[in-house]
């Protein structure tokens, strides 16, 4: 298993506690973790991304105890091993398109320098870019922005890719698009995909679901 979660659990707010019994995704599997609104399944997704730490549990993510890392031991895990994809995009607005992907690079040990710029190159020119390459966020439309992260989040080779509501800030057309081209992305990297929805429509597109309705409870005095 690339990702398991035991026991997991995350108070978060006075009378309110995330728990999480058991989760346990193959290598190389596409699952959506789908629910409504506030049932947890953005809070999973952190978990098991190390945003946010559980207070207890074990969160095992391509053989590393998340909880028995640092912060500093965290990032530099996250960037060796993890892309992400956020339905806000999260580019820098100062930089180009080729800017953006190359930066991730920066930050890890995975691609030696010198092919910083032909990767990111190649990747811009697979999601449909290749015109795109100089332009920065502000000049380009939502679905190119959304593009750009995604070949930002495969630039480290990463193992897995988490995507949060990637679809959400996007018109049904460029939806479906964007979702086509994550989806092929991701199987011809042969990386593992965790994504997020609301949507049972776009949910039922990946092979797994993992339905996270009740991850969210009050707790009981």
């Amino acid at each position: 298993m690339i990702v398991a979660i035991e026991n997991g659990r995350r108070q978060l707010g006075p009378g309110v506690v995330f728990y999480c019994e058991r989760l346990e995704v193959p290598e190389g599997a596409h699952i959506a973790l789908w629910g409504p609104s506030g049932c947890g399944k953005s809070t999973l997704l952190n978990i098991l991304s190390g945003l946010l730490r559980a207070d207890s549990g074990a969160v095992i993510v391509d053989g590393m105890d998340l909880q028995t890392l640092n912060e500093g031991q965290l990032d530099r895990f996250r960037g060796e091993h993890l892309g992400f994809v956020f339905q806000t995009f999260n580019l820098l607005a100062p930089f180009t398109a080729l800017q953006n992907v190359m930066l991730g690079m920066r930050f890890s040990d995975t691609i030696p320098a010198k092919e910083w710029k032909p990767r990111a190159t190649a990747l811009l020119e697979r999601v449909g870019l290749k015109h795109r390459l100089h332009s920065k966020p502000n000049t380009m439309s939502v679905g190119e922005q959304q593009r750009v992260a995604i070949a930002r989040a495969l630039a480290n080779r990463q193992k897995l890719i988490v995507a949060d509501e990637p679809t959400g800030s996007l018109d049904p057309k460029t939806s479906k698009t964007v979702m086509d081209l994550l989806l092929e992305m991701c199987q011809e990297q042969k990386v593992t995909l965790l994504l997020v929805t609301h949507d049972r429509a776009i949910a039922d597109r990946l092979p797994m679901q993992f339905d996270c309705s009740g991850l969210v409870k009050e707790e009981t005095a």
